[in-house]
């Protein structure tokens, strides 16, 4: 556009190089935000867990990976338990749902959407697994009080003192604190709420279960034999993601979410 002759010279230059200068800019892009599913783009293998609905205490689990581009099932389903209340929504690598109920501390659900998986941990010193792993002492404890700084941490009173530990009620050791409870002999860390949000929920586990289809506090428990299969077919590079689900949700969600065909 011609600039106007009643200009300066030296403005009418100014405005000039502004004019190209911006033209040479890119515009910020108006497109609208990444599908839910890049956020986990980089996963080839995905643990699926399926509920019957909000308030269902038991449902499926299902190994997958990826070949070829698509996800493959490498097992057949297994039964496992969730939260004596059922699911909710937890915060881990999907997009906020505000539609549902809405995981809480103590509210005795299990998180419901994606969210990584994380270190191992067990009583014994190692396992037959590929995963970082953390072996638990009796002095292992992990922090469900919400106003604590290390809410949603495992801790080792040893290095971060007894008071540290105050209140909690999630020995890591269930075997010595609660007459051999085997529950956490073996584990894996389900990355809800790494933000460690207060009240949001914390210390969410896949674990063993003592009775088979026994209800948890909100973690999702399972046979010996389905976690020693996760255990030993885990890879780190693989960059391994857990999905819990309602099948209802999950048929809303799994092709927005690129995740693979629901078993029944």
């Amino acid at each position: 556009m011609p600039l106007p002759s009643f200009l300066s010279p030296s403005v009418r230059s100014l405005t000039l190089a502004a004019a190209l200068f911006a033209s040479s800019v890119p515009a910020i892009a108006t497109e609208g935000p990444a599908p839910a599913s890049q956020s986990w783009r980089d996963a080839r293998q995905l643990v699926l867990v399926l509920t019957d609905g909000w308030d269902a205490t038991t449902g499926s689990l299902q190994r997958f990976e990826v070949r070829g581009g698509r996800w493959h099932a490498v097992a057949t389903a297994a039964p496992i338990s969730v939260g004596r209340n059922g699911a909710a929504w937890g915060r881990g690598l999907h997009p906020a749902q505000p539609q549902g109920p809405q995981k809480q501390e103590g509210d005795g659900r299990a998180p419901a959407g994606v969210f990584t998986l994380g270190e191992a941990f067990g009583y014994a010193a190692r396992i037959n697994t590929a995963m970082p792993y953390r072996p638990m002492q009796a002095t292992s404890y992990c922090i469900d009080v919400p106003d604590s700084p290390l809410y949603n941490r495992i801790i080792d009173t040893r290095t971060e003192g007894e008071a540290a530990a105050k209140g909690s009620t999630e020995p890591m050791r269930l075997d010595l604190h609660n007459n051999g409870d085997v529950r956490y002999r073996e584990g894996l860390v389900i990355g809800h709420n790494p933000e460690a949000t207060p009240r949001a929920g914390s210390c969410i586990f896949a674990h063993l279960w003592r009775t088979p289809g026994e209800p948890t506090a909100g973690c999702t428990a399972m046979a010996a034999e389905t976690m020693d299969s996760i255990m030993t077919w885990l890879r780190p590079d693989a960059r391994p993601v857990f999905v819990l689900l309602p099948r209802d949700e999950y048929a809303r969600l799994a092709h927005d979410w690129q995740l693979p065909e629901a078993v029944r």
